[in-house]
């Protein structure tokens, strides 16, 4: 049963950090422009908030896991 959970957990992780990834890189592109229209300077906060729900949510996967293990 462990077995399961350590593979269940590591996906999860492995989906975050690709998700994270993914925001970063937006971000990074958003930030390439000289200027961004209404609608970027929303999604620019909006990708800000999603990626610090990411990383605190591996943040908490990963401490549970040392506290499991």
């Amino acid at each position: 049963m462990d077995e399961v959970n350590d593979a269940t957990l590591s996906a999860e992780l492995g989906r975050l950090h690709a998700e994270h990834q993914r925001y970063a890189q937006r971000l990074e592109e958003l930030l390439q422009k000289p200027y961004l229209s209404a609608d970027e300077q929303l999604e620019e906060v909006r990708l800000k908030k999603l990626k610090l729900h990411a990383k605190d949510l591996i943040f908490a996967l990963e401490r549970r896991t040392l506290v499991v293990a």
